[in-house]
């Protein structure tokens, strides 16, 4: 495969198939409003704007913070920017500055719109998303990643959507993001079972190098579980149209199929693209149930 060059690299850096964790959120959000007769169509893709600004600039960010750190030098996945040689870290650095920023002026029309205490999540969302592989002490490598994607890719991203179209959170808006929150972190902990033989070489401690490769396969399967029993538990008992979120689960169950029966390096990286396409699938049906409503 030849290396893609000007535009096509900026793309390849972006990680455009992170973005369903970015969409999946929002979705799920927007159909918690509408659940209460409450969406309100501008600021869905207002928020939309901030959540792919934000995963843009996270990707450009950890593609700088790893390459200056030379965590990515013996890569087993998508091509690194930095860690190629084929960008000036400078630049990369300037990209993920870039999109933060961006995210962060969407962001302010929502708050503007719907309650100035906002920006104050979302200063923490853009310094959490610096913070990952960033700065001198950065918590990715302290096995802290997971937490943070369920709290900024699950319950803030969701409960966020539903309050600045409803102005308030409702069960269904809870139960959503604790599903896409638990999904989102399954794409992260894949990432970094692929990942754990270079991380444990270079000293990065995720939760996957901590927990070993056994109890790591556990763990995402167990994620797995928790996204789509919610709506059975839960969601399916305001209504039963939540249960199209199961549309997920052949693209899930093939990649928690993969993870259980031992697939390693780079035969992890189809699982990451189910566990996405899982992800937005099951936010796709979950939304679309939402929108229906009550029988």
């Amino acid at each position: 495969m030849s290396t893609p060059t000007g535009l096509n690299l900026w793309i390849e850096g972006a990680r455009l198939r992170t973005l369903p964790a970015a969409i999946a959120p929002v979705a799920v959000g927007t159909g918690a409003a509408a659940f209460d007769d409450g969406a309100v169509w501008w600021k869905a893709l207002l928020a939309l704007g901030v959540s792919l600004a934000l995963q843009i600039g996270v990707n450009y960010a950890n593609d700088y913070s790893d390459g200056i750190k030379g965590t990515d030098e013996n890569r087993v996945g998508p091509l690194r920017l930095v860690g190629s040689g084929l960008v000036a870290p400078e630049k990369v650095k300037a990209a993920a500055f870039g999109f933060l920023g961006l995210g962060g002026l969407l962001g302010l029309v929502l708050a503007a719109t719907s309650g100035w205490w906002l920006i104050a999540v979302g200063v923490l969302a853009i310094l959490a998303a610096w913070g990952y592989t960033g700065g001198k002490n950065p918590y990715g490598y302290r096995a802290l990643g997971e937490v943070s994607v369920f709290v900024f890719f699950g319950l803030v991203a969701v409960l966020g959507t539903t309050y600045v179209q409803l102005g308030h959170v409702n069960a269904v808006s809870v139960a959503g993001a604790i599903g896409v929150g638990a999904l989102a972190c399954a794409i992260l902990v894949a990432n970094n079972l692929r990942d754990i033989p270079t991380d444990t070489e270079t000293g990065k401690r995720t939760l996957a190098v901590l927990l070993g490769d056994q109890r790591t396969r556990w763990f995402y399967i167990a994620l797995v579980m928790v996204a789509f029993v919610i709506v059975v538990a839960w969601c399916a008992t305001v209504t039963p149209w939540a249960l199209l979120a199961w549309i997920g689960m052949p693209a899930a169950g093939r990649a928690a199929a993969m993870v259980r029966t031992g697939a390693a390096g780079p035969a992890l990286i189809p699982v990451l693209k189910d566990t996405g396409m899982g992800e937005l699938l099951y936010a796709v049906g979950l939304t679309v149930g939402l929108f229906i409503g009550p029988v």
